[in-house]
């Protein structure tokens, strides 16, 4: 298992996990209480930390011209000013102010790689996790927020609409989504392509995913990003990156249906770490191509830290203040 992260200055360092959804059922009394729970701990201990109106996890950019500053790197060179530039021999880019109404779009990839965890909770209660904090943190101002759940078996389309009412019905929508069949592959590439069309007015796509299997889907979110700004959020569990000496283990694959027994020796254990970083390698470089942002987050980690963690670090690279955040 990995480390604990280090702890972020205003955040409690104790880990909550979120609430487990896997009994899918909409009337079932837990739910409401469990995304009840989830609600109130992203607000106690988000609000606690990124005050004033934090409505997006990617500040600016937005269509209208603003202030020009000194370019550093990794600054888009699309947004240069030339004329400041050529004016004081020094590269500037031209920033923009965000826009006042933010449209986000998630891709919610509840494949049966996601029913699966071994530490706090299973990745999919992770991802519903993430899916109500990016809510969370894009509601609100006239924003309007609608998802894509994408299982293999399924694509749920839950359109974008604004307010508290759709927001948690939305999240309630993601957490009751039917679980797929076993042997039923996850289809991460149809989720994506899905937000193509109909054509939507520029915005926020937000993909969210363990990215296991094929990385079939960079041409489709490569495309998106021609006119949306991108996030990807990474949902891992510490048996995705290693396996434990456990000697013999019989494994089975939802997604393909395949049971094996193996015998975990240190070279299985070797090969299987090398083989996971370097999947890993390859996600980071395909969304990376993309433009896309990644917030990763893991069963075995206390998941709000690292999403304040992520937000302050975008604020920072961006240059947005460090008390009240520009609306989107």
């Amino acid at each position: 298992m990995s480390a604990a992260p280090n702890p972020v200055p205003g955040v409690p360092s104790s880990s909550h996990p979120p609430p487990s959804f896997r009994s899918g059922e909409l009337t079932d009394p837990r739910l409401s209480v469990a995304l009840k729970t989830l609600e109130l701990t992203i607000r106690r201990r988000l609000d606690g930390v990124l005050h004033g109106d934090h409505q997006g996890l990617i500040p600016g950019p937005g269509s209208e011209p603003g202030e020009a500053r000194v370019y550093t790197p990794g600054d888009d060179v699309r947004q240069m000013d030339w004329s400041v530039t050529a004016r004081t021999t020094h590269p500037h880019v031209r920033q923009t102010v965000a826009d006042r109404e933010l449209e986000t779009w998630m891709v919610v990839d509840l494949s049966a790689s996601l029913d699966f965890g071994t530490a706090a909770c299973q990745k999919r209660d992770l991802a519903v996790a993430a899916a109500a904090a990016i809510t969370h943190l894009t509601s609100g101002g006239g924003n309007r927020i609608g998802a894509v759940v994408a299982t293999g078996e399924q694509l749920v389309r839950i359109p974008a609409r604004s307010g508290r009412v759709h927001a948690q019905a939305l999240l309630r929508g993601i957490a009751t989504t039917p679980h797929a069949r076993d042997g039923v592959r996850g289809d991460l590439r149809g989720g994506i392509e899905s937000l193509r069309r109909p054509q939507r007015k520029r915005g926020l796509a937000v993909v969210i995913s363990d990215f296991l299997g094929d990385i079939d889907w960079q041409r489709s979110l490569r495309a998106i990003s021609a006119r949306h700004d991108l996030l990807a959020v990474e949902v891992l569990d510490p048996r995705d990156l290693t396996l434990p000496d456990v000697g013999d283990v019989v494994l089975h694959d939802p997604e393909s249906g395949r049971t094996r027994e193996f015998s975990v020796t240190p070279t299985l254990r070797n090969d299987f770490a090398a083989a996971a970083q370097q999947h890993r390698q390859q996600v980071e470089s395909a969304l990376r191509s993309c433009g896309a942002p990644v917030l990763t987050l893991q069963t075995d980690r206390d998941w709000i830290a690292d999403v304040v963690r992520f937000v302050s670090t975008r604020r920072h690279a961006l240059g947005a203040p460090t008390g009240r955040v520009p609306r989107q």
